[in-house]
């Protein structure tokens, strides 16, 4: 279960990452988010939030099991 934790982790993380620094690099690419209204702020908002989420999901499943 673990695993699978980090490794959703991991993919979460470097799409909203990437996402996030491609969104800031050309304004017009939205990816993932171009469904949501309310432009640039709003889409940025949404790649950091999906590479927040797998930075804590992937931190979460890294952490060695309680002894």
């Amino acid at each position: 279960m673990r695993t699978a934790m980090l490794i959703l982790g991991m993919i979460l993380l470097a799409v909203g990452a990437q996402g996030a620094i491609r969104q800031l690099v050309d304004h017009d690419n939205a990816g993932l988010f171009s469904w949501l209204p309310g432009g640039l702020a709003v889409e940025l908002t949404g790649h950091i939030v999906l590479a927040l989420a797998g930075l804590l999901l992937a931190g979460r499943g890294s952490r060695r099991p309680a002894a």
